[in-house]
């Protein structure tokens, strides 16, 4: 303790440099801990999701491509199948036509939420069951547009009714959870029956069926029975679980392992030149100083020293602070992307990093510095 002022003396002798080294350290170590965040978030969508769920749709298209609604008995007999629940979504604006949502139409069948990733209350369940134009909204949604239950909601879509019109209007009887963390956020559920009765085009089709299945581990047995059920029919389907819909959305952005080791390593061996640089820098600016130390009694050991000290003291203080920003950062970022988070490990991982990041930019700094001889650099200075 007693070095510690001549450690920030040092340090400070160029507030300028000491600074932007200071920021290039945080940076790089918010950086590291958001891409670990950003893994985490993506480990957890693909671990949360569920196995036991089928996603049957158009082998097609997901999306653009829908089935007939009169294939739910066929894929109702495979077995190993609970539950199979049609499903059909349109999207549709509330207000704004920046303010867009997902308005999902179920079929109203018995404990219909089990084919879902949804929480709803018994009562809220209850409501919905009784109105024909009722309508849950998700929790998160609710809150966004202060919805309460008795509100009815006008809707704007591409949709049409049998009138012609394209407005629609639901009356909120409750509010969902959804535990899909891929799920959007923005979503509504509505009565297929309602849809089916209402609408002017896409009568007897829907967009997927939910499929509850009773073992997770014959997840692929199942889906493969039901496609071999469909296969060379004018609607093929292609039948995936949840789990699997995960990995691939995971699996689509890349190797999250391979891309943050390079994005990391890149970072790190910019950050150990510049830091290096700087040290060095500070090192010919010091000279005198250096030699001074050195006449009233420092040895070469603790000269060495002293310089990784100061080296550490800012690479270790600059990445705790680094790593600090991305901790408070990510639970805001994790309103839009559910999951994210950094794991204890990672607040050690970036401070040995740091650690070493320091060691290793100013080792030869330190090593100059302690060969210094007192006289030719008392004289040259």
């Amino acid at each position: 303790m007693k070095f510690l002022p001549l450690f920030w003396s040092g340090i400070w002798r160029k507030p300028g440099r000491t600074a932007l080294i200071f920021f290039q350290v945080s940076v790089a170590f918010a950086l590291f801990g958001m891409l670990q965040g950003l893994k985490t978030g993506v480990d957890h969508a693909a671990a949360a999701a569920r196995a036991d769920l089928l996603i049957v749709h158009s082998r097609l298209s997901f999306l653009a491509q829908s089935l007939p609604a009169g294939s739910l008995e066929q894929i109702k007999s495979v077995p190993g199948v609970k539950m199979a629940v049609p499903v059909d979504i349109f999207g549709a604006t509330y207000q704004k036509p920046t303010q867009g949502l997902g308005v999902v139409a179920i079929s109203l069948v018995k404990d219909w939420p089990a084919a879902f990733t949804f929480t709803v209350a018994p009562e809220y369940l209850a409501a919905f069951q009784k109105l024909r134009t009722a309508t849950l909204v998700r929790e998160e949604l609710a809150e966004k547009y202060a919805w309460k239950i008795g509100d009815r909601i006008p809707l704007m879509s591409n949709t049409a009714q049998m009138s012609g019109s394209t407005d629609w209007a639901f009356d909120v009887v409750g509010t969902f959870r959804d535990s899909d963390v891929g799920s959007g956020r923005d979503n509504i559920l509505i009565n297929l029956a309602y849809l089916e009765e209402a609408r002017f085009l896409g009568k007897g089709t829907v967009q997927h069926f939910n499929v509850a299945i009773s073992d997770p581990k014959q997840a692929a047995t199942v889906s493969d029975e039901i496609d071999r059920r469909f296969a060379n029919s004018p609607q093929e389907t292609k039948t995936e679980s949840l789990l699997e819909l995960a990995q691939a959305n995971a699996q689509s952005i890349g190797d999250m392992n391979f891309l943050i080791r390079a994005i990391v390593a890149a970072v790190l061996a910019a950050l150990l030149f510049a830091t290096a640089n700087m040290m060095m820098q500070s090192i010919r600016e010091r000279r005198v100083e250096l030699a001074v130390l050195k006449a009233v009694g420092f040895t070469d050991r603790a000269v060495f020293l002293l310089i990784l000290a100061e080296a550490l003291l800012v690479c270790v203080t600059a990445a705790a602070f680094g790593l600090a920003l991305a901790a408070l950062i990510l639970p805001l970022a994790a309103a839009l992307v559910v999951g994210l988070s950094m794991p204890r490990i990672v607040l050690a991982i970036g401070l040995a990093l740091a650690i070493g990041v320091a060691l290793i930019s100013a080792a030869i700094p330190a090593a100059m510095a302690a060969r210094l001889k007192v006289a030719s650099a008392l004289v040259s200075g």
